[in-house]
């Protein structure tokens, strides 16, 4: 069985809400790439990369560039062992992880439907039937956040994201944290999220004034370093997310003592071969796992659910359902939330099929 096709499309994606964070950062519509892998047997293989424009290196605009540069070693290759051609392409093109993220997805794919597995199985076993999910909460005003998150718990969410730093006021970060925290009351998980655009001292500010309260940081500046500093003057427990990319990246943060938890990234990571390898180390270390990626819909969120299954129930923060953010949907068979939680599709590989009129025409096809 060998790859003979490789087709890509385009499709915008536009959140519900739109999405506000530090620095002026903003997700509204962004631009998806859906990738799929034929082989000569007939078999398809899907993958998705979503990255959110000045929010990690990735460009999605080079996302065909790469897949043409990296088709000549794609195309001829069998999809069982992921691991070897992933590392065959990490040497043809160096980086570009977000644009290789497609190509491993697809490949495991593929491999799960040419031996009848789902992913979860292939990634070490299922481990739980569903996982908790967490919420999102745009950057507005106070009140408004809290009454988004009281809705997020009505439906059975006990997980917040509370989205800080998009007007650069410490002390309106720490209100949003405050009713936030009130609105879900105790018990459930509350995190800020800078997404590396607070100051040490805006971080800590804010980390001091809601110190009496049961939260969490996550990401408030953009070094490791930085983030310790914030770490060790509010004595709050720490979520890494831009910081974590690879193998080294989260053994520095164990050293510094800000591994509390950690967010793995399909697309940060270059794809679930890396995920495993991080999943591991992250165990190791005794670092709470979010499975996620930057964005996207139906296509990557059951990549993460396959994931998150097959991760230690213990070490299993939380998950994504990504595609409940945005529309349209890609594939109609994706998995949906119940109750607060989320299941991985059934069937082998990634158990979900895209919607050929929501793909609509190919931007590339190569043989």
């Amino acid at each position: 069985m060998k790859i003979k096709r490789i087709t890509l499309w385009s499709v915008d994606l536009t959140s519900f809400e739109t999405y506000y964070m530090a620095e002026g950062k903003t997700c509204d519509t962004v631009k998806s790439h859906i990738l799929c892998l034929e082989t000569d047997t007939g078999l398809k293989g899907w993958g998705e990369v979503c990255p959110i424009p000045h929010y990690l290196p990735a460009f999605a605009d080079g996302v065909p560039s790469a897949i043409i540069e990296m088709a000549p070693e794609i195309l001829g290759i069998s999809p069982f062992g992921v691991d070897a051609p992933m590392r065959k392409l990490d040497s043809f093109l160096q980086g570009h992880l977000h644009a290789k993220s497609i190509v491993d997805m697809a490949l495991w794919d593929l491999h799960g439907k040419a031996t009848e597995q789902p992913l979860y199985a292939l990634l070490g076993g299922r481990t739980q039937a569903d996982m908790p999910l967490y919420h999102s909460i745009t950057c507005v005003a106070p009140d408004e956040m809290a009454r988004i998150a009281r809705d997020a718990y009505a439906t059975g969410i006990r997980q917040f994201q509370v989205k800080l730093g998009a007007d650069r006021d410490w002390q309106a970060d720490a209100e949003r944290l405050t009713k936030v925290r009130e609105a879900v009351g105790p018990g459930p998980l509350v995190y800020g999220d800078w997404n590396c655009g607070a100051t040490k001292l805006q971080a800590t500010r804010t980390g001091r004034a809601v110190a009496h309260l049961d939260v969490m940081l996550e990401q408030p500046c953009k070094t490791l370093e930085d983030c310790a500093a914030v770490r060790q003057a509010t004595n709050l427990p720490m979520k890494i997310d831009e910081n974590a990319f690879d193998l080294g990246s989260l053994i520095h943060a164990a050293e510094l003592g800000v591994l509390d938890a950690v967010a793995l990234k399909l697309s940060k990571f270059g794809g679930l071969s890396a995920m495993r390898r991080a999943r591991d180390l992250s165990v190791h270390l005794g670092a709470e796992i979010c499975a996620e990626c930057t964005w996207g819909s139906d296509i990557v969120t059951a990549a993460l659910l396959h994931f998150a299954a097959s991760t230690p129930p213990a070490a299993l923060l939380n998950t994504c359902d990504l595609s409940s953010y945005v529309g349209p949907r890609i594939a109609p068979d994706g998995p949906t939330r119940k109750n607060g939680r989320i299941a991985p599709p059934e069937g082998p590989g990634l158990g979900v099929t895209p919607d050929p009129e929501t793909l609509g025409t190919p931007i590339l096809e190569l043989e």
